[in-house]
């Protein structure tokens, strides 16, 4: 452990290391870029920008239209709401679970960290660690903050028809000191300063309740700032989430040098996998890591089924796949709040849209598909393991399909069975959904299969601007069978019952799905 000085002069001397490295990396990157790529980089961002920009406040206030010319439920696709949930509280949801999403994302990706030379020059000095990692965490938080503003903004004009657009302004303006405030409560969970040692527990109730509390304290309070969007008919809710931010990030800044090295570097590694992926357009690494310390290994699951005797390579590979599906711990709450946002924007008051509510349930299902692929991405790391086996190709892809399949469609049936309580179709509505769970299972290994995008293939050149074709070609591998997969069931959906031949051409496209993905060799980079 280093001692680390905190004094005045060693605080300044950690300042001027940090301001002449970051001096030296600016002048390194203006050495070889060149103002002509400069310009053209800008000309091209603000091309596309503008352009993205435009579509979407078409498709916003076509949507906000759309929401303000309904007329009660004749536009939805369940035939009575014998349950009414207010507009407000699925609203007041939404805010919540976004609130969550970046505070869930701003603990994974470290709100205070350093990136690998950072690790190895500064950590090692015994000086004060606030000044290298206040800075960027300040950043963070105003970048987030003017972020979450920008895109709650769409969001207020269609969810609020009737507001003046001060009310919107002010909505935004809270939204962002919200989300700003989840950053915050993210840097006081990585100080610990939030959880039972906050409460005054012992430590045999530290040890029990650990980052759980802390978790909870802070998913309470972003429970309460996300109420006071909706409540902007005035100035006060604005001032009090900026007040309450301002009085969080005092708690942080004096404290910002007192996080752990180890975490600083778990932070900074998790960032940079994920800004990698990211640039390199590789969904599969961007979910890896994220995913990479959600939650430990659990070596009791299936033990039972586990030592029993196999016979033959079939049955233990996928007694071997099963066992590694329950021992990853899959994600239940996801799943859970899906089937909740399904039926939930079906029983808002006053009814959304047709195609709103078909696309939360495709995107519900896309979402749930991808949390159970975990076993087939980190299988698809090393191809050459399944080439090892004494089975042909086609059985291996078979046995890792198989616990996705069955869990889609177990998924699906549940999902299926709450439309049919709602009147949305007849019963046969759960077998068509069960079906549809095989092929939307099949998708999770298409897409943990995908080569990694072909840098080599020149974009196409669009009214839009270049578009890389074959880069995003591989990025919706997987995805499009799964969607392709929920066809047969958004027809059903829409026409209001299950006709025998949607019943058939679900059976088909799940089968062909299947034995498309476990037929098909995926191709080597």
């Amino acid at each position: 452990m280093l001692a680390l000085d905190r004094s005045p002069q060693n605080r300044e001397l950690a300042s001027e290391i940090v301001r002449f490295t970051r001096r030296s990396a600016r002048r390194y990157q203006r050495s070889r870029i060149s103002w002509g790529t400069r310009f053209v980089d800008v000309y091209s961002w603000g091309l596309g920008i503008g352009v993205s920009l435009t579509i979407a406040a078409s498709f916003v206030l076509a949507l906000r239209n759309e929401i303000a010319n309904r007329a009660s439920t004749t536009g939805s696709i369940i035939g009575e709401q014998w349950l009414v949930l207010p507009e407000p509280v699925l609203w007041t949801a939404v805010t919540f679970a976004a609130l969550l999403v970046i505070n869930n994302l701003a603990r994974k990706l470290g709100p205070m960290s350093v990136n690998g030379a950072e690790s190895s020059w500064w950590l090692t000095l015994p000086v004060d660690r606030r000044p290298m990692v206040l800075p960027p965490f300040l950043r963070k938080v105003a970048i987030t903050g003017a972020g979450a503003a920008v895109v709650y903004l769409p969001f207020s004009m269609v969810t609020a028809v009737d507001c003046a657009p001060l009310h919107h302004l002010l909505a935004s303006l809270t939204f962002g000191f919200a989300g700003a405030i989840a950053v915050i409560l993210a840097a006081l969970q990585q100080l610990a300063f939030i959880g039972p040692g906050f409460l005054g527990m012992s430590s045999v109730g530290m040890r029990l309740l650990g980052p759980r509390l802390g978790a909870t304290i802070a998913a309470a309070l972003l429970l309460a700032c996300s109420v006071l969007p909706a409540l902007t008919s005035s100035a006060w809710p604005t001032a009090l989430v900026a007040v309450a931010a301002v009085g969080l990030l005092a708690l942080v800044v004096p404290r910002a040098g007192q996080v752990r090295g180890d975490e600083l570097i778990r932070g900074g590694a998790v960032a940079g996998h994920a800004g990698a992926s990211l640039f390199m357009m590789d969904s599969n690494e961007v979910l890896r890591a994220l995913g990479g310390t959600r939650k430990k290994v659990d070596g009791g699951r299936a033990a039972s089924y586990y030592a029993r005797p196999a016979k033959g390579p079939l049955r233990s590979l996928i007694r071997a796949d099963v066992v590694a599906f329950l021992r990853l711990n899959p994600p239940v709450t996801p799943p859970i709040l899906w089937l909740t946002a399904c039926i939930a924007i079906l029983l808002v008051e006053g009814g959304l849209p047709e195609f709103a509510q078909l696309a939360v349930i495709v995107i519900a299902g896309c979402a749930t598909a991808s949390g159970l692929g975990g076993v087939a991405r980190k299988t698809a790391l090393v191809p050459e393991l399944d080439a090892m086996l004494p089975l042909h190709q086609a059985l291996v892809r078979t046995s890792r399909t198989l616990m996705p399949c069955v869990a889609m469609s177990v998924w699906m049936a549940v999902l299926c069975s709450l439309l049919a309580l709602l009147g949305a179709a007849n019963p046969a509505l759960i077998g068509v959904g069960a079906l549809a769970g095989v092929g939307m299972g099949a998708g999770t290994l298409r897409a943990a299969t995908r080569t990694p995008p072909d840098w080599t293939a020149p974009p196409v050149e669009t009214p839009f601007g270049p578009v890389p074709r074959a880069q995003l070609g591989s990025l919706v591998r997987g995805l499009d069978v799964t969607i392709l997969a929920m066809v047969p069931l958004l027809v059903a959906l829409y026409l209001g019952y299950v006709p025998m031949s949607v019943i058939a051409v679900q059976a088909a496209f799940s089968a062909g799905i299947f034995l498309l993905v476990v037929l098909t060799r995926p191709k080597r980079s």
